[in-house]
């Protein structure tokens, strides 16, 4: 749980919690059967390993524009979702068209075709590479005889699967039902009118016009639990407003981490801060935001926020859902964008990040490159990404790497200490020195027989308490 910053404590002073991250991994990891249990019925076993066994899938996507690689990059990608959802794999296929087919996604012969595919592999589920109407989905499960999810589903069930708050349980739930709401279907009696009393016989009141069917039902239902969520979201994310106002009125600089997914944020953070946060090779490993105290090397405090992380087409019922948790993003001072070196398309990745930075409102936040996983990308691929990105530094979390070049460019790019100043501050004010310390940054200290000298660089409200005590610089 993350600790509520307080400008007056050190980083020493702070919990870290640092095993939180390696203990959330090896629950993630641990088995979930309990041995040791058994009946004499011959039929356990087979019920246990389908209770085990990971859902076999087919995964299909659309191309209509771009090139072939990036069409695999995104298939790719699926893949990873998919493995990271807890499945397995069977095939990959990519159909060439000019756009998605209104009625199954791929047409009707290749939706055919899917079907014997799904039968050869022994699939239980296909994956589509898009989000989906409801017309496309019901048609393509009808044709293909299993169940079909597409990208956006996927993404919504990962993100049931990681979230630990309860903040963020409450977000999932909310885009998962703003997802299900136009989904919905109805077999036989759910169809049916709701009615009661003698009117369930057909005579008396209630019995004419047209009633309200289950379906209607339920969508009034997901519609009163959506606003019920609403309304918790909004009073969970008080207390994080409150903290962000503490740290304004404290001119405490924020500094936001964001990215692609798995392009290493929470490892840079905990190299930053030693944070302790959860680490894993796997997409989407953190969904609640971290904001942990940091300093440049001049001594200066700031705030660093992990953030969720972004992925191609994102659905926007997340983007909505999860608004309150990226207002940390839009209260910084600085975007710390990662993306991953080392990934086969990392231009894709930025503009990827930038569409949803636009879209919560923080395109305009001065941002600073950071390319991850340095130790393990290709030099010619991270000349490419330099040149395309002049304001980047290339780090690797991991080895550390790079990691002081990225706090000194940190400490230069901070907002707020716009008056460079010469005081001689009296003794007796020995508190506006250390609001100095602790908001600014010192550039030289000396102590003379009237007071305290100092050369600094400061926010402005702090250089009109100053003011009093300004000097003219001395002569070299």
């Amino acid at each position: 749980m993350t600790q509520p910053f307080s400008a007056d404590q050190t980083p020493d002073e702070i919990d870290f919690e640092p095993m939180t991250g390696e203990l959330d991994l090896e629950d993630r990891k641990a088995l979930r059967r309990v041995a040791g249990l058994s009946t004499e019925l011959t039929d356990v076993t087979e019920v246990e390993y389908r209770a085990l066994r990971l859902e076999r899938v087919v995964l299909v996507g659309v191309w209509t524009e771009g090139t072939a690689e990036m069409a695999e990059n995104s298939l790719r990608e699926l893949a990873l979702l998919a493995e990271t959802a807890g499945s397995e794999v069977l095939e990959g296929l990519v159909q060439r068209r000019s756009r998605p087919d209104p009625a199954t996604y791929i047409g009707s012969g290749k939706a055919a075709e899917l079907r014997d595919i799904v039968i050869s592999t022994g699939a239980d589920t296909v994956i589509c590479d898009g989000e989906l109407a409801p017309s496309q989905l019901r048609h393509l499960e009808e044709t293909v005889q299993v169940k079909v999810i597409d990208r956006t589903a996927l993404i919504l069930d990962i993100f049931a699967q990681h979230a630990k708050s309860r903040e963020g349980k409450a977000q999932v739930e909310l885009a998962q039902l703003n997802y299900l709401l136009p989904r919905l279907r109805g077999w036989g009696g759910n169809l049916s009118r709701q009615v009661g009393g003698r009117a369930a016989g057909g005579v008396g009141i209630g019995g004419r016009g047209p009633g309200e069917t289950k379906i209607e039902l339920d969508r009034r239902r997901i519609r009163t639990r959506m606003a019920k969520l609403r309304r918790q979201i909004a009073d969970m994310s008080k207390a994080r407003d409150t903290k962000r106002g503490e740290r304004r009125r404290n001119a405490v600089p924020a500094v936001a981490i964001a990215g692609y997914t798995n392009a290493g944020k929470s490892s840079l953070l905990n190299r930053l801060t030693g944070a302790g946060v959860l680490v894993e090779n796997a997409l989407f490993a953190t969904l609640d935001p971290t904001v942990r105290r940091a300093e440049t090397p001049g001594g200066r405090a700031y705030t660093l926020a992990d953030t969720v992380g972004f992925v191609r087409h994102l659905p926007h019922q997340l983007v909505e859902a999860f608004r309150s948790t990226l207002e940390e993003v839009t209260d910084a001072g600085l975007v710390l964008h990662v993306v991953d070196g080392s990934d086969p398309d990392p231009e894709a990745q930025l503009d990827a990040v930038r569409e949803v930075l636009r879209e919560i409102g923080a395109a305009d936040i001065p941002e600073l490159v950071v390319i991850n996983k340095a130790d393990a990308a290709d030099e010619l691929a991270l000349a490419r990404l330099q040149r395309r990105e002049p304001h980047s530094v290339v780090i690797s979390a991991r080895t550390g790497l790079g990691v002081e070049e990225l706090r000194a460019a940190v400490e230069a790019a901070l907002p707020g200490l716009e008056s460079e100043l010469h005081a001689l501050v009296p003794y007796d004010r020995g508190a506006l020195v250390a609001q100095v310390h602790e908001r600014g940054e010192v550039l030289k200290q000396e102590h003379v027989a009237e007071g305290t000298m100092l050369h600094a660089r400061v926010p402005g409200d702090l250089a009109g308490e100053l003011s009093p005590y300004e000097v003219l610089a001395p002569t070299v």
